[in-house]
């Protein structure tokens, strides 16, 4: 992206809804109560044909310095501080409060160059508001309409205007022939049945657990700066928040979501929107990291969490926080191991890391866990390893019989990775018990070492070609 700009304006003006408008995608939450958004939320935006970084913030307000609001105007100051240019979005329906004067003195003071948006201009009456908006003295204001996409052809001109055409506009790099790489399968006519690990793709990683388990803390420990927002209140995060680091080399992208709580305590529609946001967040992550707390561990609404992850299909990895408030570790240690083995079956050897996202301890053993278990989640095996593999089993354990006859498993091949899911063909494949599947998972895990993801198995029973002829 060419250039960072940052939405900035007091609380319920719209900063939000032009967030969503900007990226092309409902992303920021949106909701008529004043102080929605919290964290600073980056996005790729797109303003007809300006490419560039936009960043939601949350609405500036006088506050304490350790308080929440105060917290909340730290992590937007930064935005600014960081931005290229600064969007000050004002209401021209309800007209400017003492706030946007103070705003704008403050972003005069900063001398970056600053973009003064006049939303609901649509509404009836926001002419007075418009025009008192030339009193703050940041040039002219642009009206436009967030809600309903009026107005951004004069927004772009107004940015292009602000920062200068050659740094709206950056010239575009060629690409050189010679810096394509063709896959060498593609040259040597090559076909590797089970493909090498590639430990140079980005990884998705979702951060998920109950509120004040320390999800924002851990992140804020791996980037080594105060990037998200933290503090003891519960359910401080709302909006599912990526941020990108590198780890030895590798590119990670960690969604931060807001806790969740069991459904019957879900009442308010904001809540709501903050756990579907983290439930989609958990969908477009390749990987994702169960927070737990370690001084009150496996409450219901925890396993509820990693049993949703799992059936999502979704590799998963336990992070046992804030293990610096632990008195006995190993014998704490030793009751999580047995509890972690009893209490989630289903996922049979997840790995399970004792952290501190307050101190930094073990955050290296947290992330070789998630690179390990991502192997594991897309792993590929070879159909002449399954196939043996499938005899073995039905020579140690052989399928049931069914009305005198025994079920036979004839063939097997891995059809997917992410979860690693499998197709068998064999006789019968309605009378086949869940338990022969479950014998099927466990071998499956224990011979080719796939712990803690989960596997899918499908059957498939050949087509009778007498079925549909009619008996003499």
């Amino acid at each position: 992206m060419s250039f960072t700009v940052a939405i900035v304006g007091r609380p319920n003006v719209g900063k939000s809804t032009l967030f969503n408008r900007l990226v092309g995608k409902k992303l920021a939450l949106v909701d008529d109560t004043p102080g929605v958004t919290r964290d600073r939320r980056p996005g790729d935006a797109r303003l007809i044909d300006l490419k560039f970084t936009i960043v939601d913030t949350a609405g500036l307000e006088e506050a304490d310095a350790e308080s929440l609001l105060g917290r909340m105007r730290a992590q937007t100051e930064a935005a600014i501080d960081e931005a290229d240019l600064s969007l000050f979005v004002v209401d021209a329906k309800t007209g400017l409060t003492p706030v946007d004067t103070a705003l704008a003195e403050m972003l005069r003071r900063r001398g970056k160059p600053v973009v003064l948006v006049a939303n609901k201009a649509e509404a009836k009456g926001s002419d007075s508001g418009f025009y008192d908006a030339y009193t703050l003295g940041l040039g002219e204001p642009t009206p436009i309409s967030a809600e309903h996409g009026q107005g951004m052809l004069d927004l772009r001109d107004a940015i292009v205007a602000a920062l200068g055409k050659e740094r709206a506009y950056p010239p575009k790099e060629d690409v050189a022939v010679t810096d394509v790489d063709v896959p060498r399968s593609e040259v040597e006519g090559e076909e590797d049945e089970e493909p090498a690990y590639d430990d140079t793709k980005p990884l998705r990683v979702a951060i998920v657990g109950r509120p004040n388990a320390g999800k924002s803390t851990l992140i804020n420990r791996f980037l080594g700066e105060d990037r998200l927002l933290t503090g003891p209140e519960a359910g401080i995060t709302r909006d599912s928040i990526s941020v990108e680091w590198d780890w030895r080399g590798r590119t990670i992208k960690m969604f931060d979501t807001a806790g969740m709580r069991r459904k019957a305590r879900v009442i308010e529609k904001l809540e709501k929107l903050s756990v579907a946001d983290a439930l989609r967040a958990i969908r477009f992550a390749e990987l994702v990291v169960v927070v737990f707390d370690a001084t009150i561990p496996f409450e219901k609404q925890d396993l509820h969490i990693v049993d949703l992850v799992l059936r999502e299909g979704r590799a998963a990895v336990l992070a046992f926080n804030k293990w610096d408030m632990i008195e006995d570790p190993q014998a704490v240690l030793a009751d999580l191991r047995e509890k972690t083995d009893r209490l989630l079956p289903q996922a049979r050897g997840i790995r399970a890391v004792p952290i501190s996202g307050q101190t930094g301890r073990g955050l290296d053993k947290l992330m070789q866990s998630i690179i390990d278990t991502d192997k594991v989640w897309n792993k590929r095996i070879s159909t002449a390893r399954l196939n043996r593999w499938l005899e073995q089993q039905q020579v140690q354990h052989p399928p049931p019989a069914v009305s005198g006859r025994r079920i036979k498993l004839k063939y097997m091949t891995q059809v997917k990775a992410r979860p690693p899911a499998f197709m068998i063909s064999c006789t019968r494949s309605d009378a086949l018990p869940e338990s022969y599947t479950r014998y099927l998972i466990n071998g499956l895990r224990e011979d080719f070492d796939m712990p803690s993801v989960p596997i899918r198995i499908h059957y498939r029973s050949p087509d009778n070609p007498y079925e549909s002829k009619k008996k003499r």
